[in-house]
């Protein structure tokens, strides 16, 4: 099968012929059709991310349809549409997963990091970390949901109920969040580059009330924010626009360092915390929330071959909303070989 394969951080993908997988116990193999460009795949390619599989097919936005099943595996039909996310593991009796928290599990693998991803033509997955996809959606506007979308939405919920919310970085998660706050009742303060004029008319074209660049004060005081952008730098910036008792969310799972700043803008009960992961509990609850929004994904489309030209362009900020890849159509009916 072809597949975008890293073969050492730092350098460029490489389209390479590679076996395709089988089905093992509890597995499915899926025939992916799509898969969203995510930044995190920008980090294990650069190197930011320690200890990635290698040489590591990336990927984490999958979207494909089950063509095989590994023994035992019995939660999804043949020919089903279904989605692939970033957690692919974990070992179910550690502390963390036992206590519902299995995005902390020690022991988890990462599709597109520890564990091959979606820059192929074929996966095989365990099927208890699959999810159907919601009804309504293409699988290619599905592809952002698996983790711009599950991820936003984890950070969201750590917001409680903040009204006032301030995203920076609009990007990927934030385009799909902003919707979700606006249904929630919630008014979206959007930050972005400086300059961005094109990604703040995006911004108040979703719904934001207010949007401008990271070097502006809002017109308000903020109930939480929510960082997108993997610039430690922010972090002070949207503490000080917060109120009393407010949230800053780190979404990312890297981030430059943050800088030093002075108590007077944590004191106040305000405080600073990170999303790590997901669980597969926030991936039934978004996935049964976007079409009550309903979500639209706003995608750039790449063919697998163009996965580096994909990858610097959101690097550069060349797009707005979600860049995906495209493998198979799903009219297409590819035997594995």
């Amino acid at each position: 099968m072809r597949a975008m394969v890293l073969e050492q951080p730092g350098e460029p993908l490489r389209l390479r012929d590679v076996p395709t997988p089988t089905a093992c116990d509890g597995q499915v193999l899926i025939q992916v059709t799509a898969c969203g460009v995510c930044r995190t795949d920008l980090h294990i390619v650069d190197g930011e991310l320690p200890d990635p599989k290698l040489p590591l097919i990336p990927g984490h936005q999958v979207v494909g349809t089950v063509i095989a099943t590994g023994r035992g595996a019995d939660r999804y039909a043949l020919g089903q549409h279904v989605g692939v996310p970033w957690l692919g593991w974990t070992c179910g009796q550690c502390d963390y997963c036992l206590s519902g928290r299995e995005n902390l599990c020690d022991y988890a693998k990462f599709t597109g990091y520890t564990l091959d991803g979606g820059y192929a033509e074929y996966l095989a997955v365990d099927e208890r970390f699959c999810f159907p996809l919601p009804r309504g959606y293409a699988t290619i506007q599905a592809a952002p949901l698996l983790c711009a979308g599950l991820i936003g939405y984890r950070s969201l919920r750590m917001t409680g109920d903040a009204r006032r919310l301030g995203f920076y970085g609009f990007g990927s998660s934030a385009h799909l969040i902003v919707q979700v706050a606006r249904f929630q009742g919630r008014e979206v303060y959007a930050f972005t580059r400086p300059g961005d004029v094109s990604g703040q008319q995006f911004a108040r074209g979703l719904g934001a009330v207010w949007a401008g660049g990271t070097d502006e004060r809002p017109p308000v005081k903020l109930d939480a924010a929510i960082i997108f952008a993997p610039a430690g730098e922010l972090v002070p910036l949207a503490l000080r626009e917060l109120a009393k008792g407010g949230t800053v969310v780190c979404a990312g799972i890297h981030m430059s360092d943050i800088p030093s700043f002075p108590y007077d803008i944590l004191w106040e009960e305000r405080v600073v915390r990170s999303v790590a992961n997901l669980t597969r509990r926030d991936g039934e609850e978004f996935l049964a929330l976007a079409p009550q929004v309903p979500l639209h994904t706003d995608v750039t489309l790449f063919p697998l071959e163009q996965a580096n030209e994909a990858l610097n362009a959101l690097r550069h900020g060349e797009f707005n909303g979600a860049a995906v890849l495209t493998v198979a159509s799903e009219t297409e009916a590819i035997e594995p070989t």
